[in-house]
């Protein structure tokens, strides 16, 4: 598979492109085409959310380096700072049940030794139980994360395919228009 044509800024920046001024205006005039020129706006959502807020300036900020920063992509970035904050959200609050099982534990091992047998086993069976709904609660959690990773991935991935996408749109070669008189001669 061949690499996609560099972008005009690309190549006007290299300076050392084979490419007539002809082809350079027509990429040029390729790449603006697929642009709205609107510049990437941020929903009420995401400037509410602290986390979402952050990351979309952070892409804005990346997206304007790039001369892409249009808001025929705002859908998309908006939507990946929203599932990146709930993704973050999602990580601490199993790092705060990881916090708590293990606070439970030792509360539990110097609760037990001062108790009687007969109070330990209905004391254990109590403290099994919430274990394990705690143990359920994280693997649920881990559940939600992995799915909301895989959609950050599939928006990175669909994000970067598009641009290329559109970047292969643009023509490489000048279309000539054939000179009149040599057509009439030809023909």
């Amino acid at each position: 598979m061949s690499r996609p044509p560099k972008p005009y800024i690309v190549l006007k920046n290299e300076k050392k492109s084979h490419r007539t001024k002809a082809e350079l205006k027509q990429r040029k005039a390729g790449e603006e085409a697929l642009l709205t020129g609107v510049a990437l706006k941020e929903r009420q959502e995401i400037k509410d959310n602290p986390v979402a807020h952050k990351e979309f300036l952070r892409i804005r900020k990346l997206l304007k380096e790039i001369g892409k920063n249009d808001d025929i992509y705002g859908p998309v970035i908006n939507r990946y700072c929203m599932i990146q904050a709930e993704c973050i959200m999602f990580n601490e609050r199993r790092e705060e049940l990881y916090k708590l099982i293990h606070e439970l534990k030792k509360e539990y091992d110097e609760v037990a030794k001062n108790m009687d047998p007969d109070e330990r086993e209905s004391f254990l069976l109590e403290y099994s139980r919430s274990m394990a709904k705690l143990s359920t609660t994280m693997i649920n959690l881990d559940k939600q994360i992995q799915t909301k990773r895989r959609m950050l991935f599939d928006i990175e991935k669909e994000n970067i395919m598009t641009i290329s996408a559109a970047l292969r749109n643009i023509p490489k070669e000048v279309k000539t228009e054939e000179n009149p008189l040599l057509k009439a001669l030809r023909d």
